[in-house]
């Protein structure tokens, strides 16, 4: 038997309708927010993620789907959304429209990683990116998208954490601080580590190792290094946030796990998670656009894992809705209800209701038990009696209640479409 790679999982009819439902309030809600979806490629030039991600991050570095096609080209299964849109803003001109340029979409991604819950190889993610906006309206704007999405699935118990890992003006006098820091204890990192030492010592404090993450608890904070322009930038993010009444943390321990990201950084969690807590991270990556080869362009965005979301829907108990189900199921008794049971349900079809019908040449006695088993709000019984005198029964599935009824397509529709 063939099973779905580790680290895979099937969305299965039942969970399927909450995946919708899910999506379809991203869509609603970025609407509000003036936002607009793209859709990518699955696979890029690997060239794309090493330089925008970051070639001293563990998804560069371990994680990555990588592979030489047919033509000798490297391509990578994309491990994240961001670095292909700021591909798409430059290659598209995008930013020759109107700015900011605010996108969102709803992507699947791949990730070589131990599996466990809440981290799959291949997970989905819905995420928005705006291009252009430099004020810290922007990073508040992003952030209230995020939380508004996640309180129209009614998710509670969510903490929002924010930080501040400054710009290229401030970065390099931090890394030095690191850099002095780690080198006292280059012993004690993992092999990795010792590497990103010299190269990118940022990238330590987001290393899974242990041992590695009990050096970096106490290492310099950014947020103390901080150059002007960063601190007032800061500083504004929280005066909106504190105008629009959302609760924060501030947690100088968020670094992100990307390169890209310059200035705000920040991540939703929820207790429902377990290890895995963030249901949501993003940030502002002032730098990707130039560093792909655009013009110097800000950039702020998020990412919320769908797989994560559906988790927490799940532990909380919130029902997004009643499942789908059949509007009508039509049973047949003979040759001649068989064939006028076909049309029906085509016609009730065309005019956009959910009918169903008996495929598999049951007995009247299973075909009820199969409406049943669907959930159907209605049923019929078609025999040659019900096709003479183009009538029958209509029988409503939850009240037990019957009526007479025409066999005209928009007699049924105008009983099962009734209020009350």
């Amino acid at each position: 038997m063939i099973k779905k790679p580790r680290g895979t999982e099937d969305i299965l009819p039942g969970d399927s309708e909450m995946w919708r439902k899910i999506e379809q309030t991203a869509h609603d809600v970025c609407r509000k927010y003036g936002y607009k979806e793209i859709r990518t490629p699955v696979f890029e030039d690997t060239a794309l993620f090493s330089r925008g991600v970051g070639d001293t991050t563990d998804v560069v570095q371990k994680e990555m789907y990588t592979f030489e096609d047919k033509g000798g080209r490297s391509i990578t299964l994309r491990p994240e959304g961001t670095a292909s849109l700021a591909r798409s803003y430059i290659e598209n001109s995008l930013y020759a429209g109107p700015q900011p340029t605010k996108l969102y979409y709803l992507i699947s991604c791949y990730r070589y990683e131990k599996p466990q819950s809440g981290r799959l190889r291949e997970f989905h993610q819905f995420g928005i990116e705006c291009y252009g906006a430099e004020n810290a309206a922007a990073d508040s704007e992003v952030i209230t998208l995020a939380l508004d999405f996640l309180k129209s699935l009614d998710v509670k118990g969510l903490k929002l954490n924010i930080n501040s890992i400054g710009c290229e003006k401030c970065k390099p006098a931090y890394n030095e601080k690191l850099k002095n820091y780690f080198s006292s204890h280059k012993d004690e990192l993992c092999g990795t580590c010792q590497e990103r030492l010299e190269k990118n010592p940022m990238r330590i404090l987001d290393c899974k190792s242990p041992i590695c993450h009990e050096i970096a608890a106490g290492a310099p904070k950014m947020i103390d290094h901080l150059c002007d322009d960063c601190k007032a930038h800061f500083e504004t993010l929280k005066k909106y946030l504190d105008e629009l009444g959302i609760v924060y943390n501030v947690d100088p321990d968020i670094v992100r796990g990307l390169d890209y990201y310059t200035r705000t950084v920040f991540e939703i969690t929820s207790g429902d998670l377990g290890a895995q807590s963030a249901v949501c991270g993003g940030g502002r990556y002032n730098g990707l656009v130039e560093e792909l080869g655009g013009k110097p362009t800000p950039g702020i965005g998020f990412a919320l894992g769908i797989e994560r979301i559906m988790m927490i829907l799940k532990n909380q108990e919130i029902s997004l809705g009643e499942a789908d189900t059949p509007d009508i199921f039509i049973a047949a008794i003979g040759d001649k209800a068989d064939i006028a049971a076909q049309k029906l349900v085509y016609l009730l079809r065309d005019k956009g209701v959910s009918a169903e019908r008996d495929l598999c040449s049951r007995s009247v006695k299973a075909q009820m038990k199969y409406a049943n088993k669907l959930g159907a709000k209605f049923s019929m019984v078609l025999g040659d009696n019900e096709i003479e005198q183009c009538a029958a029964d209509i029988k409503n599935m939850s009240t037990g209640e019957t009526a007479s009824c025409g066999l005209e397509p928009d007699k049924i529709y105008e009983i099962i479409t009734r209020k009350g």
